[in-house]
Order: structure tokens, then C-alpha cells, then sequence
């Protein structure tokens, strides 16, 4: 992006219910005929929100109020003839119906519905971002498979949390199967739960019901270009920029960054901090969980700071299950 002018463009993912607010291109701008989500360029002394609700209000005369807005996620871009920093702010439109003051089609979608290709190549984070939760669970330490499960049945119910990593490292091979068949068969107690298996490729030839693969970053490292399909999901832990960099290049969905505090799982790990994290952050064009003595109460930290929001163990992993 070197040489080239960085356009500040204010993107507004706009909420009513489970759908999202979506315009399509004129046909003679940039990038015309595609969806895209409201918004504009960010003036010279002008706030990004003050910027969003103006474009939005210019755009489709909806009136979504400052107090709302709520970071999402940052993306640079380079489209080749233009570089571009969408900043992305989410907000909640309760009342008027949207109009296309400009002549351009609007619409509200469902975020699962949305396609990739209908869109800029920037806004893939975006879709990903609205389809991912701002927890993200991680499965802590157990005595085998069947007290893994117990411990998941004990906790995941009335949790809201729809994302889980089922981490096992001190499991072997045939453990972690037993573990990932429990935990994967449908039943009432894990409803709605999208599983993302950890380590190597293998597992989700073994189970491709699974919503994706984690992989740590020894294992990311062995490949240079995405490994799986589309139907997954994709995920990375990262640690530094060149981590973060590969997994762009890997195609990842979302990334796990840190430790961002001291973390009884990793003791020797030096943290990040919160000013280093936000700093990776800001040049990462990805979904980005923070991970590393985080809790409930950091979510808000980690959102202000262009994250997704935490990923972690000790704020939902339950101690042993007490014999009966």
C-alpha cells in the first residue's frame, strides 16, 4: 500500500432483528453492481461515527443514533487502484424503512445468506464477523473424554455461547475421537453449538459435520495456502504480526491473538498487553478473538479495541463435576 493515498471509508452494518442492512452498487461507480453495506468516506475532521450516521441518513434516510455504534472490525485493503481503511461500526435500526435516496437498490438480509462473491473481495471479514459470536469457548482440562462431555453438558446449556473449540491436547488420538463423537452427536444440551476441532486436517475428514478446524500455529505453518474448503470455518493461533500475516495469506476466518494478560494455561508466555494487541489488530484484515487471561467483563475492552471480541477457557469452563 506504499505510495498510494489510504481512503478512510465509514461502514455501517446496520441490525433490525436477525437481518442486516444491504445496498447494491450503481452500476458506474467503483466496484458497481455489487452488494455492499452502507456507508462513505470519512471527511476532514469528522468523527467515523458522526460519519457513519451522516451516510447513512444521506443514504437510505435512516437515523441510527451515536450512542449505539458499536466497533466491529477494521480492514485495510488494496484494490490495485485505490487502498482503502473500512472501518466498520454496528449499529441498530428499530423503525423506519430504509430508501435508496441515492437510486440504489436496499434491502435487509439475513447474514447467513450472504455470499462472498456478491461483495467487494474486502468485505469477506465483514460477513464473517456477522456471522461469528463475540465468545468464543475453548474446552479446558479434564480427566478423559467422559468428563469432558459432563463438564460441557454441565455448562453449555443457557451459556448463549454457540462457538466451542474442543481443545484436548493431553488427549491422544483415540481420546480426542471419543470426545469429539460425544460432543458432536446432536442432542438438547449442545443445540445450536457450531464445534471446531483442533489440530490436523484428519479430524475433519472424520467428522465433516464439524463447523471447522483450529489449527495451532505449528500446524498452520506447514501449509501455504488455505487447506480446506469453504464449507468451514478456519481458524489460527497467532501471536505476532508474521503469524498474523501467514494466516491472512492461509485465508483464515477468524484468529486467535495473545496472550493478551498472564494465563494460568501458558505461564511462560509473555503478554501482549493491550496497547500491543490493539496495535495488531488495527493491521489485521480478520476476524480477531482476543485470547490470554481474558473473561466476560474484557469483552467490551476487546471490542473497543477492533477484536470480535474474548476467546478463552477460565471464563466458562466449569471445575470438576462433583461425583454423585
Amino acid at each position: 500500500m506504499a505510495g498510494k493515498p489510504l481512503v478512510h471509508v465509514a461502514v455501517g452494518v446496520i441490525r433490525r432483528g436477525d437481518r442486516v442492512l444491504i445496498a447494491r452498487r450503481p452500476d458506474h461507480v467503483h466496484q458497481g453492481g455489487l452488494l455492499e453495506f452502507p456507508g462513505g468516506k470519512v471527511e476532514p475532521g469528522e468523527t467515523v461515527q458522526n460519519a457513519l450516521v451522516r451516510e447513512i441518513r444521506e443514504e437510505t434516510g435512516l437515523s441510527v443514533p451515536v450512542s449505539e455504534l458499536m466497533p466491529l472490525i477494521g480492514i485495510r485493503h488494496d484494490y490495485g487502484d485505490k487502498c482503502v481503511f473500512l472501518d466498520v461500526w454496528e449499529g441498530v435500526s428499530r423503525y423506519d424503512e430504509p430508501e435508496g435516496k441515492e437510486g440504489q437498490q436496499v434491502e435487509w438480509r439475513n447474514p447467513l445468506v450472504l455470499a462472498d462473491e456478491d461483495f467487494p473481495a474486502a468485505n469477506r471479514p465483514i460477513i464473517r464477523a456477522l456471522r461469528l459470536p463475540r465468545s468464543y469457548a475453548i474446552t479446558g482440562k479434564a480427566s478423559g473424554p467422559e468428563d469432558y462431555l459432563q463438564r460441557l453438558k454441565r455448562s453449555l446449556p443457557g451459556s448463549n455461547l454457540s462457538l466451542c473449540l474442543l481443545r484436548a491436547p493431553e488427549l491422544d488420538q483415540e481420546s480426542y475421537h471419543e470426545l469429539v463423537a460425544g460432543a458432536i452427536r446432536p442432542a438438547d444440551w449442545n443445540a445450536g453449538v457450531q464445534w471446531m476441532l483442533h489440530g490436523a486436517l484428519q479430524w475433519l475428514h472424520e467428522f465433516p459435520q464439524a463447523a471447522g478446524l483450529h489449527m495451532p500455529w505449528r500446524e498452520a505453518r506447514r501449509y501455504s495456502r488455505r487447506p480446506i474448503d469453504g464449507r468451514y470455518l478456519l481458524a489460527v493461533s497467532c501471536h505476532n504480526a508474521e503469524e498474523i500475516q501467514h494466516a491472512i495469506r492461509l485465508e483464515a476466518d477468524f484468529i486467535t491473538l495473545g496472550p493478551v494478560k498472564l494465563t494460568d494455561s501458558h505461564p511462560g508466555a509473555a503478554p501482549l498487553g493491550c496497547d500491543r494487541f490493539r496495535a495488531l489488530v488495527s493491521t489485521a484484515p480478520v476476524v480477531v478473538y482476543g485470547l490470554g487471561g481474558l473473561g466476560r467483563a474484557d469483552e467490551h475492552a476487546m471490542i473497543t479495541s477492533g477484536a470480535q471480541g474474548v476467546a478463552g477457557i477460565g471464563f466458562w469452563w466449569p471445575a470438576a463435576v462433583p461425583k454423585q
